[in-house]
């Protein structure tokens, strides 16, 4: 890919998330950055790879295309999906207001930068004790017009093309990207078809102003295997479930996301930056118990106002925000008669509401300490109208109001040198009951339901050594959870949620990187090593569920340990290959404790060539393996199965390769 951002050296980096857009160097707290290197070491039909390589970040795959994101151990109540996570797509909320997150629709390939702020962000995010992923989507460079194409094959039937137009000058830039990702799967009843295009463009009018706006549209089908147990996964991974065979469970999502955004600079002291977006989505979900059918449509939008200034000589600024979301969920609920709706058993209609006001302060202070106190208040209505209901004569209406949350966090940075600094925070978060949770598929109301609290306390270091040849970012943390959501599966199939007393997660993340060459002028441009590694201690506590007493075992779902390496070669010639390894520790498959997954060592790479033909193209030619040791492991379990069925079975090796060429109508 060359549509990117141009590689910055690390001191360079700005973190844009809580809102002090600052080096990474003095930013006080947890972060995790993906740039176009990182994202391109992969090949870009996922981010699931991408993004574990940060430490205490978990992505799962399930199913083709069914994906559910853990920072820190929050995937304890997603079954399916992604709870507990605020993500956004430049600077729009994916997080729909009932708690969806359709992670599923965005195609790897139209990401260029990901910053995921690990934690508690309340203060700055409003709900979700997890964390926050902001994404933002590739852009033009500037002073050029270019086409570009692509196509990569791989085994199980990965088929995968790519058209890009795209022309940046200094006042404009424009960008259309259409994809498509087809996949037969490993799996029986796994096959996948997604269709994915996007718009961006951003104008500037002047020095003072920002406009910008996307369009994301995505047409997703893909079938569901569904969990082995483990005498089936062990005769034979690739089967899928009888049942969902018969049934053809599958879902297919058609999504459209719009945002537009204005930033302005009034003067030295005061900007403001607001986005304004809308969602729209229909559901079609052939599943073992049901079949779902459901429109949404959601709208909303943030804004937030910046004052910098001085106190005695030293740089302040103060931010006020707030955030509304909307969200209106036509959702009917059939028998599923062989893939097809069948009798209606219930017709709901759900509107949700969400906002927050927050407000924060950032100061530096005499020593080279940077202060930073921030707050929101958050708001959240469901409201829950039973249309019809095949087992009553009757309608009915109920409503769930949140009580307001309050979400403050305090964080000290110390610049001990300039290549090395020190940070500490305590913050606090929420995390409401989604749509889902509060309203399973059986039909039922769930209003006993209520939101997890946590706080979190936080010490860290950055920096780097040797000439800066040597970075380093090591963190410990202390998190409790209260009121903490668990999913159970009941006989039936139903995913049943519950709150479980308390969660305690303790943990350490590290990263730790050498770049023995980094000259665009050498033969070898670039020779790297890095590692990153997540020590996880995390247990329930005063878990009680039918008579049976969990407090003291280990989190479902969590590995306690992750470690990953790495290497990065890249010469003047156009030459490049990436390696990496992943170890992940066994881990606990139900809240007794009885049931692991086994532990896995992945290895894999890419390799390639990037060539610039002639004035007006440029090629790449590239290959990859997945999975090369050919470890047989389940990525995406599910946790507390009924009938002990736990395991979805990952691909073994597995092989892939493409070109891509581009074409320079304009280059500066």
């Amino acid at each position: 890919m060359y549509l990117q951002i141009a590689d910055k050296a690390l001191q360079e980096v700005v973190i844009s998330g809580y809102a002090t857009n600052r080096p990474i160097q003095q930013t006080a707290a947890s972060v995790g950055l993906l740039t176009p290197r990182e994202l391109e070491r992969f090949s870009t039909t996922s981010l699931v790879p991408a993004l574990n390589t940060l430490p205490g970040v978990r992505m799962e795959e399930r199913a083709t295309a069914s994906y559910r994101l853990s920072i820190r151990g929050s995937s304890l109540r997603a079954p399916f999906g992604v709870r507990n996570v605020k993500m956004y797509l430049n600077d729009v909320p994916l997080v729909e207001a009932n708690g969806t997150l359709p992670v599923n629709l965005i195609d790897a390939g139209t990401i260029g930068r990901i910053e995921v702020l690990k934690g508690p962000a309340g203060s700055v995010y409003g709900a979700g004790t997890g964390g926050t992923v902001r994404l933002e989507t590739i852009r033009p460079n500037a002073g050029e017009s270019s086409l570009e194409s692509s196509y990569l094959a791989g085994s199980y039937g990965l088929r995968r093309y790519t058209a890009t137009a795209a022309t940046g000058s200094e006042k404009s830039g424009f960008l259309v990207r259409y994809a498509k990702q087809q996949l037969d799967g490993y799996r029986q009843q796994s096959a996948m078809d997604r269709d994915a295009v996007l718009l961006t463009g951003q104008l500037y009018p002047s020095d003072k102003q920002t406009f910008s706006f996307h369009g994301y549209f995505t047409d997703l089908y893909y079938q569901l295997p569904g969990a082995l147990t483990r005498e089936q996964y062990n005769a034979n991974p690739r089967a899928a479930r009888q049942i969902n065979i018969d049934q053809k469970t599958s879902l297919s999502l058609q999504g459209i996301n719009l945002g537009m955004g204005h930033q302005y600079q009034f003067n030295e002291h005061w900007s403001n930056n607001t986005a304004l977006f809308g969602v729209f989505s229909f559901l079609d979900n052939p599943f073992t118990t049901d079949y779902e059918r459901n429109a949404n449509q959601s709208f909303g939008g943030r804004t937030q106002t910046t004052y910098a200034t001085s106190i005695s000589d030293l740089p302040a600024r103060f931010t006020l925000g707030g955030e509304y979301q909307h969200s209106f969920v036509n959702s009917r609920h059939y028998e599923n008669k062989v893939g097809e709706p069948g009798k209606l058993n219930f017709d709901d209609e759900v509107s949700t509401d969400q906002g927050f006001v927050f407000a924060q302060t950032e100061t530096n202070l005499p020593g080279n300490f940077i202060f930073t106190l921030g707050a929101s208040l958050n708001f959240m209505r469901y409201d829950l109208a039973r249309v019809s209901d095949a087992d009553t004569t009757s309608n009915y209406r109920n409503e769930k109001p949140i009580n307001p949350q309050f979400s403050p966090r305090i964080a000290l940075l110390k610049v001990i040198n300039p290549n090395l600094s020190a940070h500490g925070s305590i913050s606090t978060g929420f995390s409401p009951p989604t749509d889902s949770e509060i309203r399973p598929s059986d039909g039922s109301f769930n209003t006993r339901l209520q939101p997890e609290r946590g706080l979190n306390y936080e010490l860290g270091f950055r920096g780097s050594a040797l000439q800066q040849k040597l970075s380093f970012d090591l963190v410990g943390f202390w998190f409790k959870l209260h009121e903490t959501i668990v999913s159970r599966t009941n006989p039936d199939g139903i995913v049943i949620f519950d709150n479980a007393g308390a969660t305690r997660q303790q943990g350490i993340e590290a990263a730790l990187a050498y770049t023995f060459i980094q000259n665009a002028n050498r033969p070898v441009k670039l020779f790297k090593v890095w590692s990153t590694y997540a020590y996880s201690h995390f247990r329930f506590q005063d878990y009680v569920q039918n008579d049976a007493d969990y407090s003291g075992n280990k989190l479902t779902g969590t590995p306690p340990h992750v470690w990953l390496m790495g290497l990065d070669f890249e010469s003047q010639f156009g030459l490049y290959a990436n390696v990496t390894s992943n170890y992940t520790s066994k881990l606990p498959l139900n809240d007794a404790n009885t049931v692991y997954a086994d532990s896995y060592l992945l290895l894999g790479a890419r390799a390639g060539i990037r060539r610039q033909l002639c004035t007006k193209w440029q090629a790449e030619l590239y290959g990859g393996i997945d999975n090369a040791l050919d470890k047989k492991y389940s990525l995406g379990n599910d946790l507390n199965g009924f009938g002990g069925r736990y395991f979805q079975a990952a691909p073994n090796r597995n092989y892939y390769a493409g070109v891509q060429l581009k074409f320079l109508i304009k280059n500066k």
